[in-house]
């Protein structure tokens, strides 16, 4: 883990294409302080990027984390919650903008919406059910964005070894391995969007693998 004093010092601009990043994160409460640490931290390293964030609107758990840490930096938080969850996860009271939709479907559109990136932290079903779409999205064009998958306690380590698996057995090409980057640490995040490969709607015509 980074010191406090590195993060402290530590300022990285995004690049000039991303001004506006969606997060996922978990709701969950109960989780290795290790998780909440990292949420902490990437929203204060977003929010000292000078960068809009909008997420999944919960109150709780690492959501709450790193939207509080963001709103601390000055960020403009923008959190997209349904109706029937907004108790459940405990719509965030002191967001920039919470905004209530009818239902999942329409929370994840809104969320990925004119955003440049989006970045992942460690979650559940919820957060693999949102990172997939936006993986399928970017495999067919219709996002360009980075995808950024926050590797703390190598979270991420088996679900990358599948989608390696599953180009392996040709069901996805080796140029879908460039739709996302890992990093370990929420600080090298910023990198990351600077270094991930450009992405094109040509990628359309490469989404399905043929033989």
């Amino acid at each position: 883990m980074l010191s406090s004093e590195f993060l402290y010092m530590h300022t990285e601009q995004a690049p000039d294409h991303v001004k506006r990043v969606t997060v996922y994160a978990s709701a969950s409460n109960g989780l290795a302080e290790s998780y909440y640490d990292a949420a902490s931290r990437l929203g204060t390293v977003l929010g000292r990027a000078g960068l809009d964030i909008v997420y999944g609107g919960g109150g709780v758990g690492l959501m709450q984390r790193m939207a509080d840490k963001a709103l601390a930096e000055g960020a403009h938080v923008h959190g997209v919650i349904p109706e029937f969850l907004n108790t459940v996860e405990h719509g965030h009271k002191n967001l920039s903008r919470l905004e209530v939709v009818e239902d999942m479907r329409e929370r994840k559109h809104r969320m990925i919406a004119d955003s440049d990136a989006v970045v992942s932290l460690p979650g559940g079903s919820g957060t693999f059910e949102e990172l997939f779409e936006v993986l399928t999205l970017k495999r067919l064009g219709l996002f360009l964005g980075p995808v950024i998958l926050v590797n703390t306690n190598s979270y991420y380590d088996r679900l990358v070894d599948f989608l390696e698996h599953s180009v392996a057995e040709r069901f996805m090409s080796d140029l879908h391995l460039q739709m996302w980057s890992l990093v370990q640490e929420p600080e090298q995040v910023i990198s990351a969007m600077h270094a991930a490969p450009p992405w094109s709607r040509d990628a359309q015509k490469f989404a399905a693998v043929r033989s």
